[in-house]
């Protein structure tokens, strides 16, 4: 890489400091706002059981599902034998004013009071053409009469196992072909002018939907329309090509059922629901729609996903419920639970404080969009216990990772950085430890959340110990050497900005991105606190070279070094020193740096990336996405496995370039919630659903995209439709009950 002579460019450092003033917004932005429309919000619930569901059907407002001992209606979260039949029902349909069942014994038709025997012929499937029920059974279609099965066609070439009346006419399928009824006669052959059905493939249902039939394959979708064919694969973006099952949906949309999972098309897009987040088996069997909900038969039970008006502004109070709810803040940080020993536990973590900025900032950004008082009240608490964080050392400037009340019911975290043992440190009165061995992570998390919270919220009073706390922690980095310095006096594992650490092979992959970091913390210090220590400590750092590896930080080879954690920090760090960068020829260094950030992050589509680079820069970022993304996070934060690996439609979009070994962004529906440093480009994820996520970083990303003006306040004024209802419920954790957080300095 080439590198600039330290003489070539040094610019002056500007003498001038800032006042305090609200984060700038861009001036007629390229973005477009997004409006906060009311959407449908899914859920999941399963009820399983211990043989497969092979047939479900929705009739009069109820779900029937069929198995190998009859036919099952849902009744809440459980079924109920709903009568009829008594051996295995393969299929069930709602046409008419009936339930059809296709049993082992026969056609069977149930009008809201009693079950009837039609026939006891074998039928495999039913449709509704010309006002009449057309049967399948063996080679032939029939007519249902009310005396029984009368057939309509001469014998077959082959077994029908399908039908669906399509554009005027009757389709079947055999398992192998699609064919159609002429007059009194079943042809397979010149049934289209163009394409043709995949060869080979095994047919296993068809579905007529508005100018299409839908053929579901083990090689796709074959679509027919007027005489052509066409066939759907993962190219096109069915995200699973071996489909079993078809269905049409409550909002102009299609489900798929396939061997791995159930796929919903709406608006021309491919929607996975995996197992076992939304369904409860891999194999889906039948799907069958009612008003807002979906049911899904699978080997292990049944799926129902349901559909609920929601906005942006609904899922933010959600979630601020299930913090509560849940118990994940305690000592004004938030946390993440585990499931040990059969209960919930909040994580005491390796990064406390730096996941907790998310949500400190979240409340910022709340206070200024609202002017809310509990907001404003709740980011003054946690900025007082990111505050702490440095005052429980014995190290004047050095913040903890984490503190952790000394008997507290708690899963303490026992790892430390680079596979050392984690350092716990007690304090004198043991009352408390505090977590060292502390991170760039958390000296990024603290430049942000200060810089939020100076130019948002703080007050006269609040300015003098919020800039003093930043001042001290810059402070101690630019007096110990540009490192954090530990309580053994050694600089701690990746906190370090030296040159001794920069210029040798050991940190030199980190020059780029711990070159920025430091860049940041000097510009903001120096912007906020006017120390002139700070200027000396940026002239310094001009000297070492480190301009052209911070436009290039974000690594994208080797393989490895393709990580998302270290993104979060990029852009923890381009937040303020851009917006405090008072020369012009420097700032221009950190945009160019940002763009080909952005450009490699871009194609995940994370909120909380797009919005601070549309913020910086006024550009269009995406936030068609983005907003997207913030949609799709699910209501229940429980990390649940799930498995995308086995997909077919795993290519980058158009106009994204692959950067890394995965080529795909996926939905949170896909995957699984994630604070801002996970990775919604992993494939597979085996948390088992022992975990909750917080959704602090959700939070901070929705109200900053309202601060910026990119999401708007909801269209309606519904309160249903913006407000969840407090219900003093608990599920996760127990109440803290330790000590509480001692006087900080300023209050004493």
């Amino acid at each position: 890489m080439r590198h600039l002579h330290p003489f070539l460019f040094i610019p002056a450092i500007v003498a001038a400091v800032s006042s305090y003033a609200e984060l700038p917004i861009p001036a007629n932005p390229r973005w477009e706002p997004i409006t906060d429309e009311v959407y449908m919000q899914e859920t999941a619930t399963h009820i399983e059981t211990e043989h497969p569901l092979l047939a479900v059907a929705v009739f009069d407002s109820k779900a029937y599902v069929g198995d190998e001992s009859g036919v099952w209606r849902v009744e809440g979260e459980k079924l109920v034998k709903a009568g009829g039949p008594s051996g295995p029902v393969t299929r069930l349909r709602t046409l008419g004013d009936a339930l059809w069942a296709m049993a082992s014994d026969g056609l069977w038709k149930y009008d809201g009071a009693a079950w009837v025997k039609v026939s006891g012929q074998s039928v495999t499937d039913v449709c509704l053409y010309n006002g009449r029920i057309i049967a399948a059974s063996g080679t032939q279609l029939y007519s249902v009469e009310e005396d029984g099965l009368k057939p309509i066609t001469e014998k077959g070439p082959a077994e029908l196992l399908g039908v669906a009346a399509y554009g005027g006419t009757v389709y079947v399928h055999d398992g192998k072909r699609v064919g159609l009824l002429e007059r009194d006669k079943i042809i397979f052959e010149e049934i289209a002018d163009w394409g043709s059905l995949q060869r080979g493939c095994l047919v296993r249902d068809i579905l007529a939907f508005g100018s299409r039939l839908y053929v579901a394959t083990d090689e796709g979708l074959g679509l027919l329309r007027g005489m052509t064919w066409y066939q759907i694969l993962g190219e096109d973006g069915l995200c699973y090509e071996n489909t079993t099952c078809l269905a049409e949906g409550f909002d102009h949309d299609l489900w798929i059922g396939t061997v791995r999972g159930a796929i919903r098309n709406v608006k021309d897009e491919y929607q996975f629901f995996g197992y076992p987040r939304w369904i409860p088996n891999d194999r889906v069997n039948a799907i069958a729609c009612d008003e807002n909900v979906t049911y899904l038969a699978t080997d292990g039970g049944l799926g129902m996903i349901r559909y609920e008006s929601y906005t942006l502004a609904k899922k933010a109070a959600h979630y601020e419920r299930w913090l509560e709810e849940w118990g994940m803040k305690r000592l004004g940080f938030v946390h993440l639970l585990l499931f040990e020993d059969g209960e919930w536990v909040r994580e005491v973590s390796d990064n406390d404080v730096g996941y907790s900025s998310h949500y400190l900032s979240a409340k910022c950004f709340e206070y200024a969009v609202t002017g809310s008082p509990e907001a404003r009240a709740e980011a003054v608490d946690m900025m007082k216990s990111m505050k702490w964080s440095e005052e429980i050392t014995p190290i004047d400037g050095f913040p903890a990772r984490s503190i952790y009340a000394v008997g507290e019911k708690t899963h303490k975290a026992m790892h430390g950085s680079g596979g050392l043992p984690a350092e716990w440190h007690p304090t004198e009165d043991g009352l408390w430890e505090w977590k060292g061995d502390t991170s760039s992570d958390e000296v990024d998390a603290h430049v942000y959340a200060c810089t939020v919270f100076l130019q948002l919220v703080a007050d006269k009073k609040e300015r003098e110990w919020v800039t003093e706390h930043l001042r001290r922690v810059v402070g101690h980095i630019v007096d110990n050497g540009f490192v954090l310095r530990d309580v053994d006096g050694k600089p701690t594992r990746w906190a370090r900005w030296d040159p001794e650490y920069l210029q040798t092979p050991y940190g030199y992959y980190a020059r780029g991105l711990n070159g920025m970091e430091a860049f940041n913390y000097l510009t903001t210090a120096y912007f906020f606190a006017g120390d002139e220590k700070f200027a000396k400590a940026k002239q310094f750092h001009l000297e070492q070279g480190y301009l052209p590896d911070i436009i290039r930080q974000k690594l994208t080879f080797h393989p490895g070094f393709f990580t998302h954690f270290d993104d979060r920090l990029a852009f923890y760090s381009y937040y303020p020193l851009i917006q405090h960068e008072q020369d012009l020829e420097l700032k221009a260094f950190w945009l160019r740096s940002l763009e080909r950030s952005w450009e490699v992050k871009r194609i995940e589509a994370v909120p909380w990336f797009n919005f601070i680079y549309g913020a910086l820069t006024g550009n269009d970022c995406e936030m068609d996405r983005a907003v997207a993304h913030l949609r799709e996070w699910s209501l229940d934060l429980r990390r649940h496995s799930y498995t995308n690996s086995h997909r077919d439609d795993l290519y980058p979009g158009p106009g994204y370039r692959m950067y890394s070994e995965r080529p795909k962004h996926l939905s949170p529906r896909e995957t699984e919630p994630n604070r801002w440093d996970g990775d919604f480009m992993r494939l597979d994820g085996d948390c088992g659903g022992k975990m909750v996520a917080d959704p602090g970083g959700w939070l901070d990303a929705y109200w900053m995209g309202r601060y910026y003006g990119m999401i708007t306040a909801p269209k309606s004024n519904d309160p249903a439709l913006t407000t969840v209802p407090k219900r003093g419920l608990k599920f996760g954790a127990q109440p803290y009950n330790g000590p509480a957080r001692p006087k900080l300095r300023h209050e004493q």
